[in-house]
C-alpha cells in the first residue's frame, strides 16, 4: 500500500475512533439509567418471587438484604465518586454514617490506610504539561536515592506520561491510576472509585448466581409447565427476562471480576497489564527480566487495593458498603523494597499516552 494511501486510511480510522469516543460519552447516562432500571426490577422480582421460598428466612433474608444493599451502594459510589484527576487537590476521608472509622495506630494516632515505616524517604516530583489537555502533571525524578521498607515515589514516568496515570480521550482529562473508561458508570475507573467498581462486580456475580440458582423452579411455573396459576405481582415476562439476564451476567461478569482481581493481585491496572507485556518482550530481547516494582505479593497487593488488613481499615468494610479512602492520594506509591522503578525498563522505553496516537 502506498504511503499516502496508508496515511489517509490511518486518518479515517482515527476519525472513527474519535466518533466512537463521543458516542460512548454521550450514551453514558443512557447506560446508567438502564442499569438502575434493570437492577431495580431484578431485586424486586427476587424479593417478591424467590426470597419467600428460601429456607430459614430469619437467616437468608438479612443476607439477601445485605447483598442487595451492597449492590446498589457500590454502584452508586462508582457512578458518583470522581475517579480522581491530577489537578484535583488531595482528598481527606469524610465523617458520617457512610464513612468507615479508621484504625488506631499503636501510638494513638489515626492511620491514613497504610502505616509507613519511619525510614521512608519520598522523592518529590517536578511538573510537566500534558500535551493533550494542558494540565500540569508530576514527573518522577529517578536519580534521587532512597531506602524504604515500602518504597514510595511521587508522580509519573518520563516524557510527560504519569506514573500510573493516563489521559482519557472521552473525559478529556488526566486520571490518577487510570484503569479504563466505563460507559456503564458514565466515567472513568480511577484511584478513588476502583475499589467500588471491583466490589460492585463481585456483588453482582453473587446476586446473579443466587438468582439463577434459586429461581429455576419459578421459571418453570412462569413458562406454564405446571397447572398452578402465577401467584405473584411481578409479571411473568419480567421475571423470565431478569432470570435470563442474570444467567448471562453471572457468566460474563464472573470473567471480568476474576480478571480484575487477578490484575489487582499482580499490582497492575488494565492499562499497565498491556504495557507490562510490552516491557517483558523488550526486556526478553535483551536477555533481561522485567519485574513490576508495584508487585508486593498477592496478599499485600489485595490489602493495599481494598485498604484493609493490619495496616488498613477493618475487614468488615468488604461486607458493609461504607466509604473509605485509598491508601494513597495518587501522588505516592508503594514499591518493592529496593526498587525505584521497574526492573528491565530503561530510560526512554516507558510507554506514554503520546505513543498511542
Amino acid at each position: 500500500m502506498p504511503h499516502w494511501c496508508a496515511k489517509y486510511v490511518f486518518r479515517c480510522f482515527k476519525c472513527l475512533e474519535r466518533a466512537g469516543d463521543r458516542l460512548t460519552g454521550a450514551a453514558g447516562p443512557v447506560f446508567v439509567t438502564l442499569a438502575v432500571v434493570l437492577l431495580s426490577v431484578g431485586v424486586f422480582c427476587f424479593f417478591e418471587v424467590i426470597q419467600p421460598t428460601l429456607p430459614l428466612p430469619w437467616v437468608t433474608t438479612p443476607v439477601c438484604l445485605l447483598i442487595a444493599l451492597n449492590l446498589f451502594a457500590h454502584y452508586y459510589y462508582v457512578c458518583t465518586i470522581s475517579p480522581g484527576f491530577v489537578n484535583d487537590p488531595p482528598r481527606e476521608a469524610g465523617a458520617g454514617l457512610l464513612w468507615a472509622r479508621k484504625r488506631q495506630a499503636g501510638r494513638g494516632r489515626q492511620l491514613p490506610g497504610v502505616q509507613w515505616s519511619e525510614d521512608v524517604q519520598v522523592t518529590r516530583a517536578t511538573t510537566s504539561k500534558c500535551r493533550k489537555c494542558g494540565e500540569m502533571r508530576p514527573e518522577v525524578c529517578c536519580s534521587a536515592p532512597f531506602s524504604v521498607r515500602l518504597s514510595v515515589v511521587w508522580g509519573v514516568v518520563l516524557r510527560c506520561a504519569y506514573e500510573r496515570s493516563h489521559h482519557c480521550r472521552i473525559c478529556g482529562r488526566c486520571v490518577l491510576k487510570y484503569d479504563h473508561h466505563c460507559a456503564g458508570i458514565n466515567q472513568c475507573v480511577g484511584i478513588y472509585n476502583e475499589r467500588h467498581f471491583v466490589l460492585f462486580m463481585l456483588y453482582l456475580v453473587i446476586s446473579t448466581f443466587f438468582y439463577a440458582l434459586f429461581g429455576w423452579k419459578q421459571v418453570a411455573l412462569a413458562l406454564g409447565w405446571f397447572e398452578d396459576p402465577w401467584p405473584f405481582f411481578a409479571p411473568q415476562m419480567a421475571f423470565l427476562l431478569t432470570f435470563i439476564l442474570s444467567v448471562v451476567l453471572c457468566l460474563a461478569v464472573s470473567a471480568m471480576a476474576g480478571w480484575h482481581l487477578y490484575m489487582v493481585a499482580c499490582g497492575e491496572t488494565s492499562v499497565e497489564t498491556q504495557d507490562h507485556e510490552q516491557y517483558r518482550k523488550i526486556a526478553s530481547q535483551r536477555g533481561e527480566t522485567f519485574i513490576n516494582s508495584y508487585d508486593l505479593g498477592w496478599r499485600k497487593n489485595l490489602q493495599l487495593f481494598f485498604n484493609v488488613g493490619p495496616d488498613g481499615y477493618p475487614l468488615y468494610t468488604l461486607l458493609v458498603p461504607l466509604r473509605i479512602e485509598p491508601y494513597t492520594n495518587g501522588r505516592a506509591w508503594a514499591r518493592r523494597a529496593g526498587f525505584e522503578q521497574h526492573l528491565g525498563v530503561r530510560p526512554g522505553e516507558e510507554l506514554t499516552d503520546e505513543d498511542e496516537e
